[in-house]
């Protein structure tokens, strides 16, 4: 197994609680961060503007996606701008579709002529690359997120699937492919092993990190006395 210092993919965190993000966002091995509607609403965020001034007032160096929220397309183009403004380390989380299934193709095209830089997300096939990759301005950044791990709840291999979106965007150098909800730490091996450029990890997931390369020997001798001690502690008798 590649150590972790010699993957080549990039990790970027995935969360919204503030705290943990600065204290993510200072370490070398994070190249970047994002976060979405859902996160910040499990974290309690009321206010979305000032959540995300805090945000890049404390890390203003690395990428950080921000999602639109609207469901119509002429509020989503004005978010869209408004959160481009708000640094040139933001891109724009945008979804592939309206909640009724309607394609974003159009604003994906017309925000990137015009210079943003997108994170479009929420995408589960090659298909949807295939377009949205063709919306995009060549030489203008921009991210494609596919739900690998999304993919793998539905009881599909999520490599395949990877491997191809990975062999559509080879020759767009400015369009960056994520691996997004991964599910356990391997999925960080796998997405570098088949050339993926970016993967999204939750704190919980970065945890684990200190577990690569662990001895297997070591590591079931310290589950057996897991085991013992909460056993111990619980006072069980029989």
């Amino acid at each position: 197994m590649t150590a972790v210092h010699d993957l080549r993919i990039k990790i970027f965190a995935d969360g919204a609680d503030l705290p943990s993000m600065v204290s993510l966002g200072r370490l070398p091995h994070i190249k970047g961060l994002t976060t979405n509607p859902t996160l910040m609403r499990q974290a309690g965020i009321a206010d979305y503007k000032a959540f995300a001034s805090d945000v890049l007032a404390a890390i203003p160096d690395k990428p950080i996606s921000f999602e639109v929220f609207a469901d119509e397309p002429v509020e989503m183009l004005r978010q869209a701008r408004l959160i481009a403004s708000w640094g040139e380390n933001v891109y724009v989380k945008m979804p592939v579709t309206t909640t009724d299934g309607a394609s974003t193709e159009a604003l994906v095209r017309q925000l990137s002529m015009d210079g943003v830089k997108l994170n479009v997300t929420a995408l589960m096939t090659p298909q949807q690359v295939s377009t949205v990759a063709a919306a995009l301005e060549p030489e203008v950044p921009a991210i494609i997120s596919v739900f690998a791990g999304r993919v793998a709840d539905t009881g599909r291999d999520p490599v395949p699937l990877m491997t191809e979106c990975v062999g559509l965007l080879a020759d767009l150098e400015e369009i960056e492919l994520i691996w997004a909800s991964p599910r356990e730490l391997l999925n960080i091996f796998q997405a570098d092993a088949i050339g993926c450029d970016i993967i999204t990890v939750t704190p919980d997931l970065l945890k684990k990190l200190d577990l690569v390369g662990k001895d297997l020997d070591e590591f079931s001798l310290e589950t057996v006395q897991m085991f013992y001690r909460d056993a111990t502690m619980a006072g069980f008798q029989l």
